[in-house]
């Protein structure tokens, strides 16, 4: 009876240890799983690799080692909002405020969406040295909520429906300060032959990259290109 006794004991024993070593595992595999699934996201915040990028096709590329390239962009909504100011550093910073609260809950639905790239800044110029100019940055609205984006709370935060646009860019790497932007600008709009073609009212600088990515960085200058007359 002993003998039997140990053996059931034993068995016993033996089964619960099991049992706890399939939970321990289970255990290690959730916080595995959920370890994997945030430094995929902390990736793709800080390198600009897995986020959704508006679509668009490239319609002509220049021979030349600092050439524009054009693109043809779909329309698309993109979440946006308007900062006044002279600095341009100043206003992205702001507006990417309002927006990340936006994609993070701040909305009618408290629903949280993914953050895209780039953030892009639409600056018209004030109408003299010393006004103000209208910095308007925008979060493109990634393809799952493009029927149907969740409305913003915040007054100043709006969705906006961007139509179709052929567009002049140039890349250029590094941390970009605002003479940089100013800088690739002017390069750009001498590179390109017909100044007839581009839009002169407004342009966009267009971030791909998180503060904290510090190789590899995307910088873009869009300038529009005017409808061809029919």
């Amino acid at each position: 009876m002993n003998i039997l006794n140990k053996s059931i004991k034993s068995s016993v024993l033996f089964k619960f240890q099991t049992i706890n070593h399939l939970q321990a595992s289970e255990k290690y595999l959730e916080i595995n799983n959920k370890m994997t699934s945030i430094l995929k996201t902390v990736g793709s915040a800080v390198t600009g690799k897995f986020l959704e990028k508006p679509k668009y096709e490239k319609t002509s590329t220049s021979s030349s080692e600092d050439g524009v390239e054009e693109r043809h962009y779909e329309a698309a909504k993109w979440v946006s909002t308007k900062t006044m100011g002279m600095n341009r550093e100043e206003a992205v910073s702001a507006g990417f405020q309002k927006l990340f609260k936006y994609i993070t809950g701040t909305n009618e639905n408290n629903q949280k969406i993914d953050m895209t790239a780039p953030v892009a800044t639409k600056i018209l110029p004030g109408a003299g040295p010393n006004c103000e100019n209208t910095f308007t940055t925008s979060f493109y609205i990634p393809p799952e909520h493009q029927d149907n984006p969740p409305k913003p709370t915040n007054p100043d935060v709006f969705i906006e429906d961007r139509p179709a646009m052929d567009v002049y860019v140039k890349s250029f790497g590094g941390f970009a300060k605002e003479q940089d932007w100013l800088s690739e600008a002017q390069k750009m709009t001498e590179q390109i032959k017909d100044k007839t073609t581009i839009n002169q009212d407004y342009w966009f600088t267009a971030g791909y990259n998180s503060p904290f990515q510090l190789f590899a960085r995307t910088n873009e200058v869009w300038l529009i290109k005017n409808k061809e007359k029919e």
